[in-house]
């Protein structure tokens, strides 16, 4: 008996020999258990769970270094790597895993249309299927807070800036000419169908040092980047037809899609303002090539339009009115590369060129101008981890402008050669789930002015509760004058702004509620002493102005079913002394008060989606040539209500209707003065209207496709 308990002594001392005691306790960063934390030795079945007081103890048989995992839900895993002798008595402090969806996000002055992004204001869906927005991204845009409606000009005015102060962005690539050109009281449209397109970034300020000349605003889109089927699109509409054809392969699918339009049968039924000599006529198309490789995706985009008409516009100066013609012609190509290198840097490259060719009549004057531009970017991106991220990058930008002018009195060329060189770097510091910085820095020499520009920008995010946060936002941002003042003369320097940005942002279960407060300061915009930019004209620097406001959204799709509708309003404080001013002034296409309120609602029964949009904005600021107030005068606001109704023949076939101004409001935007008084002394005037009080729009679109089920609803 005493052998036999001798042995069994002898074997457990053995076996207690052979054995380690793994031990610990898991903490967050504040010193906080955690319970139920993984903790395990990597490569065994060697493992245990951390109980209420966040302590862990098991034994293992394994000898020598061994890596220990210890991982928990919505934390960082960390791997302890020691030999097994060394792995007792550990304090383990997890810390919170910032990739987790209720990461805070950098908001501040930025909205997603993007459905892979983790706050989307807007889906893709929503940005053509706007009533008033009759299929184009640009208006949709308009129903935002930050904009200010400009219904006879149809671009973007972002927070008291200009037009020409927002750029437009395909595949991170620039887009020179975007819109297509027009004249007064007819809207232009961006140029590019949303056919092609499946993100949508709008930034009304304050945005990435990677992008660059703009005072104001950047609209970011993206093209699809692999189409989930081959189909054909066709459409039958009361103002032209267009088809789109999607094919696929096994590594690379190309997408095409042709439009044209034409007004002239339209308007032989529905009353213009204008007299149509030539009614417009528009073609346009566009493809999209994706070649996937092993470590990155190419893409290629080519886009094309013709626009053609003449008209004859009322003018309270002439009685037989000022004739108007236009030929347009421009193309734009964009090919751009993004892959994987090694050791977690990625890079993301391209180059677009544009060229585009106006002729342009009006009256005896005959105007003829060519550009052609060119941009290239380079960005590396290194992630060093789950908390900092560095990108950084150089890009070109070059143009080359002529014009050519004449008439039976008078004939000269003008142009110049705008080329800017710039570098960016950038850093995302993730602090924790709660808390995140980008700082940047961009800098930009133009040539043509001989200057260096260095623009530092940051954004601050912090989260206050579990669906709110606060963010931040700073940033210096430079832009070239354009051509209308460029090509009569280069003795200019850079226009300037300073954004200062405050945000809130909450987001719970279908439902967003953005405020921001922001002010911009304006400096060394151009200023020239005629009426309009001339050859004479004598051109300064010396302008400058501000810009202060607040912008309201509220987006709720999940409280009322089948409905979904969000509401924008804006208020709009803007002064700036540059062009023609004598002083500093609400410039003209600034309005104070900016409201609109969105609704999209599906109806099974009848298998239809109704749209339903209000407009409103307050009047915008005129000169009245009888006092002496320069833009003192205030025009009477704008209202405008607009219906859309899609009803599904069957899956795939769709009988589209659209009504803008429902009611017919009678919207002026100002009033055009005579040059001379009349014989009470007083100046004669004229108001300023859109070329037609309503647009009504009918359309039969048609998809083919292998599963049979897609439809254009989405490009409505």
């Amino acid at each position: 008996m005493k052998t036999l308990k001798l042995i069994i002594f002898l074997l457990c001392a053995v076996a207690s020999n052979a054995q380690s005691t793994v031990s610990g306790k898991v903490m967050d960063v504040k010193g906080n258990p955690i319970i139920g934390a993984n903790v395990y030795l990597d490569g065994t079945y060697d493992g245990a769970t951390s109980n209420d007081e966040g302590k862990f103890e098991f034994t293992t048989e394994e000898k020598g270094t061994q890596a220990l995992v210890v991982s928990f839900l919505s934390y960082e895993t960390k791997t302890i790597v020691l030999d097994v002798s060394l792995l007792n008595k550990l304090e383990v402090k997890l810390r919170e895993d910032v990739n987790a969806l209720d990461t805070v996000v950098l908001s501040a002055g930025t909205f997603e249309a993007n459905d892979n992004s983790k706050v989307s204001v807007l889906k893709p869906l929503d940005v053509v299927t706007t009533a008033s927005a009759l299929g184009d991204f640009v208006a949709a845009l308009q129903t935002l807070p930050g904009t200010s409606n400009n219904v006879e000009d149809g671009r973007l005015f972002v927070r008291g800036g200009d037009a020409d102060e927002t750029q437009i962005f395909i595949d991170g690539i620039r887009v020179f000419t975007p819109y297509t050109p027009t004249t007064n009281n007819l809207p232009a449209r961006g140029r590019y169908s949303p056919f092609l397109f499946d993100g949508i970034t709008f930034s009304t300020g304050g945005y990435s040092a990677e992008y660059g000349q703009a005072l104001s605003s950047v609209l970011l889109l993206n093209t699809i980047d692999e189409p989930d089927q081959e189909k054909t699109d066709i459409s039958i509409m009361t103002v032209g037809g267009a088809i789109g054809n999607t094919q696929k392969w096994e590594k690379s699918s190309l997408s095409v899609n042709t439009s044209y339009i034409n007004l002239d049968p339209y308007f032989k039924v529905f009353e213009n303002r204008n007299e149509w000599r030539r009614p417009l006529q528009a073609a346009q198309g566009e493809a999209v090539y994706r070649r996937k490789f092993n470590n990155g995706t190419l893409k290629f985009y080519a886009a094309f339009d013709i626009t053609d008409f003449e008209l004859t516009q009322e003018d309270i100066n002439d009685p037989n009115g000022l004739d108007f013609k236009l030929n347009n012609k421009n193309v734009y190509t964009n090919a751009s590369y993004k892959g994987v290198l090694e050791n977690n840097w990625s890079l993301t490259t391209g180059l677009s060129y544009t060229h585009a060719r106006n002729k342009v009549g009006i009256d005896i004057n005959a105007i003829d101008d060519a550009e052609n531009s060119f941009h290239f970017k380079l960005k590396l991106k290194k992630r060093f981890n789950s908390r900092f991220k560095l990108n950084f990058g150089v890009e070109q930008f070059l143009t080359d402008f002529n014009e050519d002018f004449s008439n039976p009195f008078f004939s000269d060329t003008y142009g110049f050669n705008n080329n800017i060189s710039s570098g960016f770097a950038e850093g995302d510091f993730v602090f924790s789930k709660d808390l995140a910085l980008k700082v940047g820095l961009r800098a930009d020499y133009s040539s043509i002015f001989d200057s260096f520009n260095v623009a530092p920008r940051a954004a601050l995010a912090y989260k206050v509760s579990e669906n709110g946060q606060v963010s931040l936002a700073y940033g210096n941002f430079y832009q070239n004058p354009n051509s209308a003042a460029l090509k009569f003369t280069q003795n200019l320097v850079p226009q300037q702004t300073s954004h200062y940005i405050l945000n809130y942002q909450y987001v719970n279960k279908g439902r967003i509620f953005r405020a921001e407060l922001y002010r911009k300061d304006y400096d060394n915009l151009v200023k020239f002493d005629t009426d309009f930019e001339t050859s004479t004209s004598n051109f300064t620097s010396d302008g400058d102005g501000y810009a202060q406001g607040l912008d309201v959204f509220w987006r709720d799709n999940t409280s009322i079913k089948n409905l979904d509708y969000w509401v924008s309003y804006s208020l709009l404080d803007t002064q700036r002394n540059y062009r023609n001013f004598p002083t500093s002034a609400q410039p003209n296409f600034a309005s104070k008060h900016n409201f609109s309120i969105v609704g999209k609602y599906w109806i099974d029964d009848l298998k239809s989606q109704v749209g339903l949009d209000y407009v409103h904005a307050s009047g915008r600021p005129y000169t009245d040539a009888n006092t002496n107030q320069f833009l003192g005068a205030k025009a009477k606001s704008f209202n405008s209500i607009s219906f859309n109704w899609a009803y599904l023949l069957t899956p795939q076939k769709i009988l589209y209707l659209s009504v803008n101004n429902v009611f017919g409001f009678n919207n002026i935007t100002g009033y055009q003065y005579a040059n001379t008084p009349n014989a009470n002394g007083l100046f004669d005037r004229r108001a300023l209207r859109p070329a037609t009080d309503q647009f009504f729009f009918v359309g039969f679109f048609w998809t083919i496709s292998e599963k049979g089920t897609d439809n254009q609803l989405d490009n409505l």
